[in-house]
């Protein structure tokens, strides 16, 4: 099946929106290979004009500086597997096969990864998994919040919230497990690919494995 994801984005994210022009949208696309190849730190609005074939300046009139860049991008992904999540669980009726679909998506397994807009998915995911928290442990985080920056993550959380409660209504942590849940399937990952010796999944590098500790830390937590 094939069908095309078209996000909204906060207009506080940019000073001008990407998706308006090719070069925006070239912007977006090689900002993600860009972050992906070198990561957050060593890249430059330089490097990407160069990769561009542009004049530096012509990024900053869509961004005023990378984070905000970076910001916009986990925005997106964060959007893209709230879609994610509905499509694939709309025609599921029980919670637990919801949740068990939940993981799936989280780790990327079984995912739709071509779209009409030409989003590398999973150059994205890698940006995700290890730059993220970059997102929002700032000075500023809480002015970013204010202006609902992150909306989209815990628009996110707060879907997986109400599975859980479809799960266990009585539940008194759902949105603590959502929120953690989502952080653990990152932080494995990355460890699982950088660091091996912190997780049991690393060596070698076993996907099918973090999915199965994944069910058992969201199931024994909930049945418990």
């Amino acid at each position: 099946m094939e069908y095309s994801v078209h996000v909204r984005m906060n207009e506080r994210l940019f000073l001008r929106d990407p998706e308006g022009s090719d070069l925006g949208r070239r912007i977006i696309r090689q900002g993600i290979l860009l972050f992906n190849e070198i990561g957050f730190e060593d890249a430059t609005f330089k490097k990407l004009a160069e990769r561009l074939n542009t004049k530096e300046a012509s990024i900053y009139r869509y961004f005023e500086n990378k984070h905000r860049l970076l910001v916009y991008l986990v925005a997106w992904y964060w959007q893209w597997m709230d879609f994610q999540l509905v499509f694939q669980t709309n025609n599921l009726a029980d919670p637990q096969q919801k949740l068990q679909r939940l993981l799936r998506v989280l780790l990327l397994i079984d995912i739709h990864e071509t779209l009409a807009n030409d989003i590398d998915i999973r150059a994205l995911h890698n940006i995700v998994v290890r730059e993220a928290s970059k997102a929002y442990l700032t000075h500023h985080v809480t002015e970013d919040n204010r202006h609902q920056l992150f909306k989209p993550y815990k628009d996110l959380c707060i879907r997986i919230a109400s599975i859980i409660l479809e799960y266990h209504p009585n539940y008194p942590y759902a949105r603590s497990r959502a929120s953690s849940l989502i952080e653990t399937a990152h932080y494995q990952t990355f460890f699982m690919e950088n660091l091996p010796s912190l997780t049991d999944f690393g060596q070698p590098k076993d996907e099918r494995k973090l999915l199965d500790f994944m069910h058992h830390l969201l199931f024994s937590s909930l049945d418990a």
